[in-house]
């Protein structure tokens, strides 16, 4: 690719030290602009849209006039049936498939998803998944049968695929490498806060007595919709994504990226990018960039693609989220009560992430929260299957005292989720991947989440049936495994600027030196970035 730069600016500050390109991040520029920051704050209203999905099926589907009108057999069980365990009151394919239908949906669509990505930016996308939401949220409120209700949610779905594979990558891409931790975690705000307001629109619309509230849970869906559709339609793309799809002008990008960093001088970053996107074009030119992850050179990115979001996905945390106030009807709480324990556990989940996002993360690291988050879940998971087995037998609720201690374990479990897993699944794949497969590996790490969500969604009424109390034995299985996959496995990205990240981590890494090519295309890179906590040589 041609880069064509005929602005009358100022010639680019010099990019060479001892012969070779100076490519220090230190050197970039800028800093949170009120602009960025409005721009991140549009772009995570997908994030609410996706909490809010997540959360309103799990109320409703607690709500007896919702099962009575669509699920009368489950109604039947939790009302009248004494026979039926506990365990098993809620269990029906037909109301997982409700919930999990929303998943296969986003699955597919995110993979048509990358395409439009790659090829109109990423706003098409996030504006493709605002319509979607639109339409899906119309039909879910109308509903007048089963059939109408899984239309809604596989349109919903649809949306959720196409905001879920372009926000991140539009959120990292806009960031300043120091505060990319803080901006991208945005993103997993926003959900968090989505499931805590579709938990209080759950409790509220319980209380119409008329027994229409469960459409108003699933029609106003359309509010953040709405906001997201009008908000896209006045962001920037990135300066990446503009110079990829128009032919190397860098006229655009450098205004906009001027207007992004808040300063005049942001010809070295400019000039960075445009050779990232130089050798990303060529490298498309010879590969598509589907076959091109799957060479040894990107191993590493390949399994944090695959394994990240399958390990967030089986800490148990949607099940939590799809099945909260189902799982606190089973321990004998009744339909209010349920609804409002489950909006304790989504405010000290949010908190959480709140802290994380904006200042742990990108004063600590990535790891550090990885590995804390990992070990308190699995004590948490280990005390609810104790709790449980002790005292939740197939008939019967539980003593008052042990509900308590049930909802406080549900909210530690919840809350180290929402410093870890939470937004550091979805930062961590949103910045690790070169140009050249960015949109591949952001479209399987999505599938793979989704994939993941949809058997989580589908399974695990069945699971609890079937192996009770020992579903939460099995969860802290997953969890002690995935925390020994960070331990080994993940390296720390903490201020790495993104397209530093093979040189910087990768071919520094114990393991995964050994399939990458130290440097960016095989060049050797020099350079020292400096960090209070570290100093890494290139």
């Amino acid at each position: 690719m041609a880069i064509n730069d005929s602005s009358s600016s100022p010639p680019p500050a010099k990019l060479v030290t001892n012969g070779k390109p100076d490519r220090r991040p230190e050197a970039f520029e800028g800093n949170v602009t009120s602009f960025v920051v409005l721009s991140s704050i549009v772009a995570a209203f997908g994030g609410i849209l996706f909490g809010y999905d997540i959360g309103i099926s799990g109320g409703v589907t607690a709500t007896a006039s919702f099962l009575k009108r669509f699920f009368p057999h489950v109604y039947h069980q939790m009302q009248t049936d004494k026979h039926v365990s506990n365990y098993c009151k809620f269990n029906s394919e037909i109301l997982t498939t409700f919930t999990s239908s929303l998943y296969i949906a986003g699955l597919l669509a995110s993979l048509f998803a990358s395409r439009i990505t790659e090829r109109y930016g990423r706003r098409a996308s996030m504006l493709a998944g605002g319509a979607l939401f639109l339409v899906g949220s119309a039909v879910g409120g109308a509903a007048m049968n089963v059939q109408m209700l899984i239309l809604a949610r596989i349109l919903l779905g649809s949306g959720i695929g196409f905001t879920n594979q372009s926000i991140p990558l539009y959120l990292s891409e806009m960031s300043p490498p120091k505060y990319r931790g803080a901006l991208t975690g945005g993103f997993d705000i926003c959900v968090s806060f989505g499931i805590l307001v579709a938990n209080l629109v759950n409790y509220g619309t319980q209380k119409i007595k008329a027994g229409w509230g469960w459409r108003i849970s699933l029609s106003l869906a359309a509010f953040p919709a709405l906001l997201l559709f009008i908000g896209v339609l006045f962001l920037p793309e990135t300066p990446t994504n503009i110079i990829q799809r128009h032919g190397g002008d860098l006229r655009e990008a450098r205004r906009v990226l001027q207007k992004i960093r808040g300063t005049e001088n942001v010809e070295k970053e400019l000039q960075d990018l445009a050779t990232v996107v130089t050798n990303a074009s060529k490298a498309a030119e010879e590969e598509s960039p589907f076959r091109r992850i799957f060479r040894r050179n990107y191993r590493p990115h390949l399994v944090m693609a695959l394994f990240l979001p399958f390990f967030q996905q089986v800490t148990g945390i949607n099940a939590v989220n799809f099945y909260a106030p189902v799982m606190f009807r089973t321990i004998g709480q009744k339909e209010s009560a349920s609804l409002m324990s489950a909006v304790i556990t989504r405010c000290i989940s949010l908190t959480c992430t709140v802290v994380a996002s904006l200042w742990l993360v990108d004063r600590y690291g990535r790891r550090p929260l990885f590995l804390t988050g990992g070990l308190v879940m699995f004590m948490a998971h280990a005390v609810l299957g104790g709790l449980l087995a002790a005292e939740l037998h197939d008939h019967g609720s539980v003593p008052t005292t042990i509900a308590y201690l049930v909802l406080v374990m549900v909210c530690v479990f919840v809350g180290s989720y929402g410093w870890s897993w939470g937004p550091l699944a979805w930062l961590v794949t949103s910045e690790i991947f070169p140009l050249e497969i960015r949109s591949a590996g952001q479209s399987i790490q999505v599938s793979v989440n989704f994939l993941s969500t949809f058997a989580v969604a589908q399974s695990v009424l069945e699971m609890l049936c079937n192996l009770r109390f020992s579903t939460f034995f099995l969860f802290a299985g997953f969890v002690m495994l995935m925390t020994s996959f960070v331990f080994f496995l993940v390296p720390e990205t903490k201020g790495v600027p993104l397209d530093h990240m093979m040189e910087i981590v990768w071919s520094k890494h114990w393991y995964w030196k050994r399939f990458v090519v130290s440097g960016r295309g095989g060049e050797e890179v020099e350079g020292r970035i400096k960090d209070k906590n570290t100093d890494v040589l290139i």
